[in-house]
């Protein structure tokens, strides 16, 4: 298996099912990068580099540079999907969704549906995400949560090279419109990718680590921050099953329940805003199907309700952090 960033799995995987099935086009802002430049196509090669090369390689008929609407980006990735091609469409920044949020809430999510299943969208969105970057407010946020909330959009948070490749080859051999959220801070992440045909299936959680006295769920860059709370905790003699949702729609709701029947106890580390949220979501389902389970408090550690700092040490403390899902931990033990 080769080892390589998570930029390099999405990178590859494009080039990958494009060669394989010419129906799938790309769409995005500055994704060609330098277009119109003196430095001419690809000089820049997009701010976050994972569509590099694909404008050599597949032409300004397959590659399209669009104007800087994020509704017009995502109208046209649903009509492009209505006339049977698989469009990839980029927001550069997903705080950026609510723009385009009719095309996705009303027109998207609802076509198959609405038709009676005579239709289909199989559009990949493609959303960078997240904090940690110092990228203020409007660039920071974690939209993951509003995503999950509609019916009829699938909605996948890869956190592993290996991941990324399986998520998306499966977002794009699909029929349904897919919210693919790929954090900023996370694209350097190196690991082992399979070769040649992988694919990862939705609703399929991935446990990460492995241990009978808590439960920690998450998703997105909280999965990374949740193994190291593990790994410190487990210096203690505490094991923690660590559960990568992977997807949050569909979500493997057996494999939260069975993880929190077996240790009686969970922490859900969700790096969006408390109110309405991943977290209160996944506290609901276990309160309501797990309940006699429980030995302690479910424990949440979010973020504040607050816009995103930009000063670099408030938005540190405005982030989960490893040692605030390790104290979360540690206070449902407190109950015996």
């Amino acid at each position: 298996m080769a080892v390589m960033t998570i930029r390099d799995a999405i990178n590859q995987t494009i080039h990958d099912e494009m060669e394989r099935n010419a129906d799938v086009v790309v769409l995005g802002e500055d994704i060609v990068g330098g277009n119109g430049t003196a430095g001419g196509p690809e000089a820049i090669g997009g701010i976050w580099g994972a569509t590099t090369g694909l404008y050599a390689k597949f032409g300004a008929n397959r590659v399209i540079d669009t104007p800087i609407s994020e509704s017009a980006i995502i109208g046209a990735a649903a009509g492009l999907a209505l006339a049977g091609k698989r469009p990839i469409a980029e927001l550069m920044f997903a705080d950026f969704v609510g723009v385009s949020l009719d095309q996705l809430w009303n027109q998207m999510a609802k076509f198959r549906y609405m038709f009676g299943g005579k239709t289909t969208c199989p559009a990949v969105v493609r959303l960078i995400y997240g904090a940690g970057m110092s990228a203020a407010a409007q660039h920071s946020q974690s939209v993951y949560a509003m995503m999950t909330s509609i019916p009829g959009l699938k909605v996948v948070l890869p956190t592993t090279p290996a991941d990324a490749k399986g998520l998306l080859t499966e977002a794009l051999r699909g029929d349904d419109p897919v919210m693919f959220f790929e954090h900023k801070a996370m694209f350097g992440i190196k690991g082992e990718v399979p070769d040649g045909e992988y694919r990862v299936p939705f609703g399929q959680a991935r446990m990460a680590r492995e241990g009978g006295d808590i439960s920690i769920v998450t998703c997105g860059r909280m999965v990374k921050f949740a193994e190291k709370a593990a790994d410190n905790l487990a210096k203690d003699g505490i094991g923690c099953d660590v559960i990568d949702l992977r997807t949050t729609s569909p979500m493997d709701e057996e494999a939260i329940l069975d993880s929190v029947e077996a240790t009686g106890r969970i922490v859900i580390a969700d790096e969006s805003t408390p109110r309405c949220s991943l977290a209160s979501d996944i506290a609901g389902l276990v309160a309501s199907r797990a309940f006699t389970s429980l030995k302690a408090p479910i424990e949440m550690v979010t973020a504040p309700h607050a816009p995103v700092p930009f000063a670099r040490e408030l938005e540190a403390a405005w982030l989960p952090s490893p040692a605030t899902i390790e104290a979360a931990a540690r206070r449902t033990l407190a109950f015996r």
